[in-house]
């Protein structure tokens, strides 16, 4: 019954990042804020598989920041990506479960 509620959730997330490119446009700076925000919220809620696994994992893109980092106009911009997204992510994610405990 997991299977289930992780796909409806994945779902339910990629529609919201969709929207949210929608609004927004793609490339390096939306993906790198989605990813951000998934991350932080991921840290200060740590929710179940549904709103986990299944929202907050449709609505990051790992596919996009790979597609990103292969078709980066050069191997510094590429570089600056991939350290921004992991370094972004890792702390908004410290910052989420640090804001979380304190509160």
């Amino acid at each position: 019954m997991d299977g289930v509620r992780v796909g409806a959730g994945a779902a339910l997330g990629a529609c919201l990042r969709l929207a949210l490119t929608i609004v927004f446009g793609a490339g390096f700076g939306p993906s790198l804020a989605i990813n951000i925000i998934g991350s932080f919220i991921m840290g200060y809620l740590r929710p179940g598989p549904f709103w986990g696994t299944g929202v907050l994992g449709g609505f990051t893109t790992f596919s996009t920041f790979c597609v990103l980092l292969i078709d980066a106009p050069t191997a510094p911009v590429a570089t600056a990506y991939a350290v921004a997204t992991v370094v972004g992510c890792v702390g908004a994610w410290l910052l989420g479960d640090r804001l979380q405990c304190s509160s």
